[in-house]
């Protein structure tokens, strides 16, 4: 089966079931695994590079608004790669090409490959997605393998946690996760799931609703002990780096541990690579019970 993914978390997914071999084509931010980032690209973003983060957001909005795109596909390439199979998402509409613009240029292609969307909005349903592909592919024994492996480690996890309630108090640390800085976006979604999972308590994300504004006399009025930075579309270095203009305002919310992490590989992208994020953050909150995981880190912030 040839597939084209066009979601990275459905091409670290796909890798991850061995399916990697028949991936031809991806997006130009599919960079995981490495040999990812050599497929041909059929996608690039019309935001500009290191643009500051309010004017990210302020772009963003304008080209919603007009109903414009923030991706372009490359059809041609498309045709070209001949794929079986397309792999896109309705969730979220900043973060890929339109469902509706795949579906239509998928009907102009002389294979008519068969297209699947991948739209959780909890952890389990992230984890549903892998049986969603195993069907698709009639790969249903690779999807059941990484399915417990992935359950077995979360099992891991709670073990370890076993001893700490799950009500809020000095066992269970108070979390606030921050997905954007200016404006001040909270995590949602599957974030406030993994935060349980890893013996904290978020007392402003929504589990299963999008990501949501705020500003930060909220995040202050929830005195958070802890503060994770999770900004969509950064790794931990750019997190820290974009933190310092942040410093005054971080400050101020009196948290004991500020982080920033790697939203890209452990928090953003809803693939295999969540539970990463949860055994990261686990052995963060309860560095005593939790092993320091195989891979990840976060960079603790000197605010």
């Amino acid at each position: 089966m040839r597939i084209a993914s066009l979601v990275p978390s459905a091409t670290e997914l796909l890798f991850a079931m061995g399916l990697g071999d028949d991936v031809v084509a991806v997006t130009h931010e599919c960079d995981y695994p490495e040999q990812a980032a050599d497929l041909p690209q059929l996608t690039t973003s019309v935001i500009p590079a290191d643009l500051p983060p309010n004017d990210v957001d302020a772009l963003v909005r304008g080209l919603v608004q007009e109903g414009k795109p923030l991706y372009t596909l490359d059809e041609e390439l498309l045709k070209e790669e001949e794929p079986d199979l397309i792999v896109a998402q309705q969730l979220c509409d900043v973060c890929a090409v339109s469902y509706e613009d795949v579906k239509a240029v998928a009907e102009r292609m002389e294979s008519q490959p068969k297209v699947i969307s991948l739209d959780p909005t909890t952890f389990g349903e992230v984890l549903g997605n892998i049986r969603t592909i195993a069907q698709a592919t009639d790969e249903k024994d690779f999807g059941v393998d990484l399915v417990q492996a992935l359950a077995d480690r979360i099992d891991d996890v709670k073990i370890a946690l076993k001893d700490v309630g799950r009500e809020a108090g000095p066992d269970r640390v108070s979390v606030a996760a921050l997905e954007w800085l200016d404006p001040v976006f909270l995590g949602g979604h599957w974030v406030p799931q993994m935060i349980e999972l890893a013996g904290g308590m978020d007392f402003l994300g929504l589990p299963g609703e999008p990501s949501r504004e705020s500003d930060w006399e909220e995040v202050r009025a929830a005195e958070p002990n802890t503060v994770v930075l999770m900004q969509c579309g950064y790794d931990a270095a750019r997190a820290a780096e974009e933190a310092e203009d942040f410093a005054p305002a971080l400050g101020s919310l009196g948290a004991e541990r500020i982080f920033a992490t790697d939203a890209n590989a452990y928090f953003s992208r809803p693939g295999p690579r969540l539970v990463d994020g949860i055994e990261l953050l686990a052995h963060t909150l309860h560095p005593t019970l939790v092993p320091e995981p195989a891979v990840g880190a976060m960079i603790e912030l000197d605010i």
